[in-house]
């Protein structure tokens, strides 16, 4: 004592802080036990409701068989729904479309297999969105938001089939870090794939922070539609921080001094353009 963490049914919070709380510190009072407080960290998971919006019920006819939804999709989609739906201590309503999504996203890492190649370290287009990644989801995970660490990995998926090929240390990682959310999928990728060993046998994955960041990127800036320069920006940088970037190189601003400025645009990874008369 005190306990570490205590986590229950957000319907039961009432009932759970008499019978723990209330009787721990009446206990505290009279000298029978030595902490003030039961537990250092009280939590509650939102209940799931039914698909119109209200809670469960046999008698409403809203009540979801976890059973049949593992039969027609698997428990690593159910397992993954569940966690992805919302807010771990918040309520949310049952979606079938919802769940479909999860069996999309299971069944596309399971076929990243077909496009496996030879690579034991991070490539240069993936490696920042790895590191970014693996930040996310270990941050998540430790503070439950479940549901944003699953989408962290849906756009790193989505960045991966962007680029058209994963590597096997590319591969690894991602296993790593679905392994809590599809538990049984990766390990069966992991034996398919003669990594060796078990998924659970394995160490975490670490980010790098100086690799959370993208590369800068080249872009041209023009002046009345032709290129006048080129610079170097972040490839998350603003349109706003972007156009200020060009106005301030020597030979744009020779072009732009004393004249109205028409017309600013930025192309995200491409091009500032700035028109003037």
């Amino acid at each position: 004592m005190p306990v570490d963490w205590y986590n229950g049914g957000m319907e039961h919070v009432t009932r759970h802080l008499i019978y723990s709380r209330f009787w721990h510190k009446f206990l505290y009072d009279i000298g029978a036990v030595p902490h003030a407080e039961p537990y250092a960290k009280r939590t509650a998971q939102g209940l799931i409701l039914g698909p119109d919006g209200v809670k469960m019920s046999k008698s409403r006819g809203n009540v979801i068989d976890p059973n049949d939804v593992v039969d027609a999709f698997g428990a690593d989609v159910l397992r993954t729904y569940v966690l992805f739906m919302g807010d771990y201590e918040k309520a949310a309503p049952w979606s079938e479309d919802s769940v479909k999504g999860c069996k999309r996203f299971i069944d596309r890492v399971w076929n990243l297999q077909t496009i496996l190649t030879d690579g034991e370290e991070y490539s240069k287009k993936l490696e920042a969105p790895f590191n970014r990644a693996i930040k996310k989801v270990s941050s998540d995970i430790e503070t439950l938001k479940y549901n944003t660490a699953i989408a962290a990995l849906m756009t790193l998926l989505n960045q991966i089939y962007s680029k058209g090929s994963i590597n096997k240390a590319e591969l690894k990682s991602l296993i790593l870090l679905i392994n809590p959310f599809a538990p049984h999928v990766t390990e069966e990728m992991w034996e398919v794939m003669n990594f060796g060993g078990a998924v659970t046998d394995q160490s975490w994955p670490e980010f790098d922070e100086a690799k959370c960041v993208d590369a800068p990127v080249e872009i041209a800036v023009q002046v009345n539609g032709k290129i006048k320069a080129r610079i170097d920006v972040a490839t998350d940088i603003s349109s706003e921080d972007a156009i200020a970037a060009a106005k301030e190189v020597d030979a744009v601003k020779e072009l732009i001094d004393g004249k109205t400025v028409v017309k600013e645009l930025y192309v995200k990874g491409k091009l500032v353009n700035i028109v003037v008369k």
